[in-house]
């Protein structure tokens, strides 16, 4: 935590808070998850979990991962920081105006690619929603929160 200096709150949900940080020692953005670990087992090792996946899913259609580590109750998982915001925030700035479709394809392509990757890990995903889509300012689109996920133990390919 030393090397990071709090820029601003960028999202809350169930499982904690998501910062707005800068690293200190290269001025570069990131956002870090912050979670707090539960006094149960299972929901402990859940969250490490998601830490851990995400570290294994390098794809361009995936938010980068950098680094994870815990510190006073907390699990803080260190990834790529993507300026554009989430598709729900998005969609809410169009105030009902439609995306043109040529975008709304390109957004769908990058979002079945990162899916796609994700299945060829042997992991589901059970949370895709417009929050858990990310932006860049220059178009690119990304996965990101692993939290609700499931590992198949098996995997088969259909082809």
């Amino acid at each position: 935590m030393d090397d990071y200096m709090v820029r601003r709150e960028i999202g809350e949900g169930s499982f904690g808070r998501a910062l707005l940080f800068q690293q200190e020692s290269s001025n570069q953005m990131f956002a870090m998850k912050e979670i707090r670990l539960h006094k149960s087992f299972s929901n402990t090792q859940n969250s490490r979990k998601e830490a851990v996946l995400l570290a294994k899913m390098k794809h361009p259609n995936i938010v980068a991962f950098k680094e994870s580590f815990e510190a006073e109750g907390h699990l803080y998982i260190v990834m790529e920081y993507c300026d554009g915001g989430d598709l729900m925030q998005k969609i809410k700035q169009q105030k009902g105006k439609l995306f043109p479709e040529d975008m709304i394809l390109n957004w769908f392509s990058h979002m079945c690619l990162g899916v796609n990757h994700i299945h060829r890990k042997c992991v589901l995903r059970r949370d895709i929603k417009f929050k858990n889509v990310v932006l860049t300012q220059n178009g690119k689109v990304k996965l990101e929160d692993f939290g609700f996920v499931c590992l198949l133990s098996k995997c088969v390919s259909l082809s």
